[in-house]
């Protein structure tokens, strides 16, 4: 069952230094006050995976917290490269970052796979892409019953899943809606999961069918409202594209990164002081 919990704790416990840490959401629901909490706490060695890295992969890496990236697009959407991530992958800054580039539907159906329980998925793709070139988890198999060339690739099952959602309720049952990514499965492949909500109700009011993460596939729920900023929640606020087109400045110069990244995330309490001092 889920427990209510802090962030800070809920990292502290959760996540350690060597992890496969999936940061899924897709557009909004981003997960941004969790990958600072990882930031403030100094995690270390991890592998991260997301269908999306964007700017709050982009602080991970920077921040020193990732040996490996497993992903199948990276950039600042609408904006540009992510200098921190092209820096590690090209110059070893703060250190060396192994990548893993998928497709798309690869890294879904993976989840998907994990979250069965499976140790693969299968799917028409990769026809005439040269990608399998360079990345040797992807491989081809044969249909038993068509003889028809599939592509398989192992199932993702991270030991954390980390998630931004709308609404959970105090037995820990969370509601999500909007724009959906991987999130469900995500959660359901992970050994151990942090949902963090903008707000803990007492009931849901939630329609049939409608909570797709129910408690008992949680570990941890965090009340942390805004806690998808810069991204959106949809029904709560809307994106701050200033910060993103603000980002690829900060982002460029090695010192300025280090310097936001100590006065925003490593100085500050927990993600309502970074609101503060970001506010200024």
């Amino acid at each position: 069952m889920a427990k209510i919990t802090t962030l800070s704790d809920a990292v502290r416990d959760l996540i350690h230094d060597g992890d496969i840490v999936a940061m899924e959401g897709f557009t909004h629901l981003i997960p941004f006050a969790a990958g600072h909490e990882i930031i403030r706490q100094r995690k270390r060695d991890l592998t991260l995976i997301r269908m999306t890295p964007d700017i709050i992969y982009d602080q991970l890496i920077g921040a020193g917290c990732a040996r490996k990236l497993i992903f199948s697009w990276g950039g600042n959407p609408g904006v540009g490269s992510l200098h921190r991530l092209r820096d590690a992958v090209e110059k070893q800054w703060p250190s060396p970052l192994a990548i893993e580039e998928h497709s798309h539907a690869d890294l879904a159906n993976a989840y998907v796979a994990g979250a069965s329980n499976l140790p693969f998925a299968v799917m028409r793709g990769y026809a005439g892409c040269e990608l399998p070139k360079y990345n040797e988890t992807i491989k081809t198999i044969d249909c038993p019953f068509t003889g028809e060339r599939l592509a398989a690739v192992p199932a993702i099952r991270p030991d954390v899943t980390v998630i931004h959602a709308q609404m959970a309720d105090r037995k820990g049952n969370v509601l999500l809606w909007g724009i959906l990514g991987v999130q469900k499965e995500a959660v359901l492949a992970a050994q151990r999961s942090i949902v963090t909500v903008e707000e803990i109700v007492d009931d849901l009011e939630a329609w049939p069918n409608a909570c797709i993460l129910p408690s008992w596939v949680v570990n941890c729920v965090c009340e942390v409202p805004h806690g998808a900023t810069p991204s959106y929640a949809h029904g709560y606020y809307q994106r701050d594209n200033v910060f993103y087109r603000a980002w690829d400045e900060i982002s460029r110069d090695r010192d300025r990164f280090t310097a936001w990244i100590q006065r925003h995330i490593i100085e500050t309490k927990d993600f309502s002081a970074y609101e503060r001092v970001l506010a200024g």
